[in-house]
């Protein structure tokens, strides 16, 4: 039987953390990198360094007309398919899909929109694979300096990065208690879900940017649910749900060996129970 490794951050109490998890080994966060994107891009148009509409083009030349905006892609309404066109590998799938392979893709992407931009919405990685492209071309900073000049250092978080120490790393026990190997997320795709956190890191990111509101509103990457503000992200083995409700109840939940769903709900399940014993 293969170990779920969980742990859990909430407004309940005291983080607790099963068969081996733990606070301060990184860990893959997936698409909550996402809402670390779509901070840095609110961030940088109140800084005055770009518009959330300004067009792509401005930023990425060789990408033709769509009438995509920098908000269209932060919000998932930029018509643009959930993941890259081509053949992906079920143990790899982004492992091909580099910043070469992105700049192919954007001389035609006005032919890759499923939908006129602004007319409906589709969760799209590969929209924030080009988001995270005009991000870094804005800025003149790599993804990684850019994340941390306008979201983690402002907010006093340290322990997220792109490629962190392996030694420091949680590895995802298989079988024989072997590691399992993790996607390669640190090409194009690294702006959609490639970022590694340890799970306060991550916590702290919940509480900083969703109930105190360090940087102001949070960012349009954030799901909407009636009160709850929320986002999850999956990898390999890996999966994340995180999220806050307006009246200050909050969770983190990680887990490895889980499926993505069974992680969402216990996070959801979470925030009911503290709901039933207010």
């Amino acid at each position: 039987m293969r170990r779920t490794p969980t742990c859990v951050f909430s407004h309940t109490g005291p983080p607790t953390f099963s068969n081996g998890h733990a606070a301060d080994r990184f860990v893959e966060i997936g698409s909550l990198t996402k809402v670390v994107t779509g901070t840095a891009l609110t961030r940088m148009a109140a800084s005055g360094a770009l518009s959330l509409d300004d067009p792509v083009e401005r930023w990425l030349p060789a990408t033709p007309g769509t009438g995509i905006t920098l908000l269209h892609l932060a919000r998932h309404t930029s018509g643009l398919p959930r993941l890259p066109p081509g053949r992906h590998s079920h143990r790899d799938p982004y492992a091909s899909f580099d910043r070469h392979a992105l700049n192919q893709l954007l001389s035609r992407l006005d032919t890759l929109a499923t939908r006129p931009a602004g007319t409906g919405e589709e969760y799209s990685n590969l929209g924030y694979a080009v988001l995270g492209a005009a991000l870094t071309v804005a800025s003149g900073l790599t993804y990684e300096e850019l994340v941390t000049a306008y979201v983690l250092r402002p907010l006093g978080i340290t322990e997220v990065a792109v490629n962190p120490d392996p030694g420091r790393r949680l590895p995802t026990p298989g079988l024989l208690g072997r590691p399992r190997r993790p996607w390669t997320m640190d090409g194009a795709i690294l702006p959609a879900g490639g970022l590694w956190a340890t799970p306060r890191a991550a916590a702290d990111l919940v509480v900083r940017l969703l109930l105190e509101r360090r940087l102001g509103d949070p960012a349009p990457s954030w799901q909407t649910s009636g009160p709850l503000l929320w986002h999850n992200g999956a990898t390999r083995h890996a999966s994340l749900f995180a999220g806050a409700m307006d009246d200050g109840r909050w969770v983190l939940t990680h887990r490895l060996n889980a499926a993505p769903d069974d992680t969402d709900r216990a996070g959801i399940d979470i925030l009911r129970a503290g709901a039933a014993s207010e």
